[in-house]
């Protein structure tokens, strides 16, 4: 391994000390007789100081390293208030271990906006921006963060197919693949296995995974290929078991991430709010009685909320001191939702979660009786052999259970307070976009 250390790690305390780095040339500064040189790596950055009349031949080294240039660089650090962070190298080693061609794609040291077409197509250079870097620093520990919760609670992590015989949502949005001599697709949803293994006793279970969606869109919270957290848990009550769930280990992910991640959100200038007081719960109707008479909005859809009344929710519940709310009793659930009973005080027992003005999470119970579901599945014309997998995991003692899927490209999205979903994806896939 290359000696070295991140630069983060260097301290004015370490004053004196020798230590050893290796990153890119973010920024060179040459003054005539002394060259600064501001070296990035994965952490931070730190200040080299080149001086002529301290070593000649270093100094005339430091005057081939062009912008973005790989070097590593031994030296003494030095406490001083002149230098980012209150301290500087000064070199007594430069080896420049990779060149950088010129002119770059796009400049990522000074503040000068590429638009976002370019910065993907360009997106190794991209990411080495600090800002950029930072989003997926964050994201790495949202989810580390969300893992932890349900590892905590005695969640088992489980993997279910990426290639399934039928989408687990039906209709058109579905990639077909080769695959051998039969008719496959990309995995929509987890949604079948996960309450496979609620028969099979697991109880509770989790997955970080990738669910793809074949649609044609042209919006900045859309993508093709899309990171979700999906939960799914047993021997529930109702609906707002499964919500508790979502509520406890959304704040306890926000609360983690704003300790573990205050540089990146430091970077990002995000001042992460912990929502502290119980998500509101409410129904459907005084979801839309709200945006009718608040806003003058009525969405075109009866059954459900668009683009705009989410937005118009979320300012709605922002301004009352809640970045979270739960809609509750969505009408016309699909096949595996469990239907509303008699002394239900919703239309359905599905709910949404907003989060800052987004639809971040969809759950619900399930349906665990095999006489009903079976009813579902045929008002809604699918085929049960299509299904006869998962329809034959409910005739063995199927407990009452829930769950939802998170979208974790939405909720970096929202975190990070990003424009465009995109941002919040390292390679994102969208219907113009399969490359890099």
């Amino acid at each position: 391994m290359i000696e070295r250390i991140y630069t983060h790690d260097i301290t004015p305390e370490d004053d004196g000390e020798e230590v050893a780095v290796a990153g890119w040339a973010h920024e060179i500064r040459d003054l005539g007789g002394i060259t600064f040189i501001v070296v990035r790596d994965r952490e931070g950055q730190i200040q080299a100081t080149f001086k002529e009349d301290r070593n000649e031949e270093l100094f005339n080294k430091a005057q081939e390293v062009g912008k973005e240039d790989l070097v590593h660089i031994k030296g003494e650090v030095t406490e001083t208030d002149q230098a980012p962070g209150n301290r500087e190298l000064v070199p007594k080693s430069l080896e420049i271990v990779g060149e950088a061609e010129s002119p770059l794609p796009m400049d990522i040291s000074k503040d000068i906006d590429s638009d976002l077409s370019t910065r993907l197509d360009n997106r190794f250079i991209d990411l080495r921006t600090p800002e950029v870097h930072a989003i997926f620093s964050l994201r790495s520990h949202l989810v580390q963060s969300m893992e932890e919760w349900f590892d905590e609670e005695g969640y088992i992590d489980i993997e279910t197919p990426t290639i399934a015989k039928m989408g687990a949502e039906g209709g058109a949005e579905l990639f077909p693949v080769i695959y051998y001599d039969q008719e496959a697709f990309l995995s929509q949803s987890p949604q079948l296995y996960k309450q496979m293994l609620m028969a099979a006793g697991f109880d509770k279970v989790y997955k970080t995974g990738t669910a793809f969606r074949a649609e044609e869109f042209a919006t900045s919270r859309h993508v093709s290929e899309i990171s979700m957290f999906d939960v799914e848990l047993a021997f529930i009550e109702d609906q707002h078991d499964v919500m508790d769930v979502v509520e406890e280990s959304l704040r306890y992910t926000l609360k983690e991430t704003k300790e573990r991640a205050d540089d990146d959100l430091e970077v990002l200038d995000i001042d992460l709010e912990i929502p502290e007081d119980d998500f509101p719960r409410i129904k459907f109707e005084e979801a839309r009685r709200i945006l009718r008479e608040e806003y003058d909005h009525s969405p075109e859809d009866e059954g459900d909320l668009d683009t705009e009344g989410e937005q118009l929710l979320g300012e709605h519940f922002i301004e009352q001191g809640h970045p979270a709310v739960f809609i509750v009793g969505y009408p016309g659930e699909k096949f595996y939702y469990g239907e509303a009973r008699e002394e239900d005080e919703y239309q359905s027992r599905r709910f949404d979660m907003l989060y800052k003005g987004l639809e971040l999470v969809s759950g619900g119970q399930r349906e665990h009786d095999p006489d009903r579901l079976m009813r579902k599945v045929e008002e809604e014309g699918i085929d049960p052999e299509d299904i006869s997998f998962y329809l034959e995991s409910f005739k063995f003692g199927m407990p009452p259970h829930g769950g939802y899927g998170l979208g974790l490209d939405r909720l970096v999205k929202q975190v990070a307070e990003l424009d465009n979903i995109k941002e919040a994806i390292l390679f994102p896939r969208t219907p113009d976009r399969l490359e890099p």
